[in-house]
């Protein structure tokens, strides 16, 4: 029999995570998704970039061949899982929003804040005025930063410029990124991410320029994967959502949609009617959007960083969706203001308290979940042969330990490609 040729080779982990069950395909939801394809003394074999064999340690040695250019890592009993997957996050932007921390802190809502001229509107006037190096510099530091906490996919929205120019900056930063990085950065167009000030007074006028000038220069350089917009009361009606969308999908983007969080606007109807990827944040979905999104097949991404961060009553019904067979996934909704939050880790261990996710519902909903969230299910997310070769040692024994020890960085050893990052 002929030998997989293998060019690094993790052994002897306690539980090999793999995300992978016999009959298992796409997203998953209601049961399945505590179904986390253990393999006890487990191993994991790359041949350059993809992952080439998984299975029990002693199996996997005997059917891959070790030359002295394979590298061997023994993982002396420690848990190894796929590489996270943040399937929403806003990495680049400038400046921060601490003041407005404090306002919070003293009763204002966010809302509030928003409409004396903070929120998104602040973060965009100091990412307006920051030069392409200063923000791909504050972008890299973000990607390292979560790479450290085992996150090696990230979904990277624009949505600070809301100018065409602005926009454009901001996206020809994510895909650099994306090149350069270890992290691989998957860009969304967020012009739509709120009516900027110069145009409070005519918001039509911005839907046409979002329409009509920024979809088609995005399209033209092939800067973004996804079209986003924010379909919330004071922001983008459900008619000005439905003009974007149509737009967007007319010029041949994927769509994402920041649905249902402050009201129950409509936003995961309109995810459904439009055939979403997913339908993020939902935290006031009602149950006509649940059923509507399950039978779409679109993919409701949970946020409980920003249900923390601000304190909300309403939080997205998760175990509701879960038990209706919803394949739920889970990001951090990283930004300056809700939710500065760089842990995919933490982002767990807050769906767990916050939406009574269990450990491996949360762990499927960072990995194969989200991968399937951000379209890319077939690359990354699970464990399984042809994958990218993206995996995590973490200084644990046991899966649940990633949740239940809040706030610690667990991740002991991140591999990326096939290759293991140096930090």
């Amino acid at each position: 029999m002929n030998k997989i040729a293998a060019t690094l080779v993790i052994k002897n982990a306690g539980q090999l995570i793999t995300l992978e069950t016999p009959g298992k395909i796409g997203p998953q939801g209601g049961k399945v998704m505590s179904e986390l394809g253990i393999i006890k003394r487990g191993a994991v074999a790359f041949a350059s970039s993809r992952v080439v064999a998984v299975c029990e340690t002693a199996k996997l040695l005997k059917t891959v061949a070790i030359t002295r250019r394979t590298k061997v890592i023994d993982a002396e009993r420690r848990l190894v899982t796929p590489g996270l997957v943040d399937c929403h996050a806003h990495p680049v932007f400038a400046g921060n929003r601490a003041h407005e921390f404090e306002m919070r802190l003293e009763g204002k809502s966010y809302l509030e804040i928003a409409r004396a001229g903070g929120g998104i509107k602040s973060t965009v006037a100091a990412t307006r005025k920051a030069s392409t190096n200063k923000l791909y510099g504050n972008g890299r530091r973000v990607l390292d930063e979560m790479l450290r906490w085992g996150v090696t996919t990230v979904e990277g929205k624009s949505g600070y410029g809301l100018t065409v120019k602005d926009e454009l900056k901001m996206l020809r930063v994510l895909r650099q990124l994306g090149r350069d990085h270890d992290v691989d950065v998957i860009p969304t167009f967020l012009g739509a991410h709120e009516i900027p000030e110069e145009y409070k007074n005519n918001a039509e006028k911005y839907v046409g320029l979002v329409c009509g000038e920024m979809i088609p220069a995005v399209v033209a350089e092939g800067l973004a994967d996804f079209c986003d917009v924010f379909c919330e009361k004071g922001i983008f009606t459900s008619k000005q959502t439905r003009v974007i969308l149509q737009t967007a999908q007319a010029f041949g983007m994927k769509l994402k949609l920041h649905a249902d969080q402050f009201t129950s606007t409509g936003g995961a109807e309109l995810a459904a009617e439009f055939g979403a990827v997913s339908a993020d944040h939902l935290d006031c979905v009602n149950s006509e959007g649940i059923h509507l999104m399950k039978k779409a097949g679109v993919i409701p991404v949970v946020l409980p960083g920003s249900v923390f961060w601000l304190n909300m009553k309403n939080k997205a019904p998760a175990r509701k969706m879960i038990d209706e067979g919803l394949p739920v996934a889970i990001g951090t909704d990283l930004n300056p203001g809700s939710s500065p939050i760089h842990s995919m880790p933490i982002a767990m261990s807050l769906a767990c308290l916050e939406f009574k996710m269990t450990p491996a519902e949360v762990l499927t909903a960072a990995t194969l979940n989200s991968a399937h969230a951000i379209d890319w299910g077939d690359r990354v997310g699970s464990l399984s042969p042809g994958k990218k070769a993206d995996a995590v040692i973490w200084d644990a024994e046991d899966y649940r330990e990633i949740p239940y020890w809040f706030g610690k960085n667990l991740a002991f050893r991140v591999f990326k490609d096939g290759h293991e990052v140096q930090f």
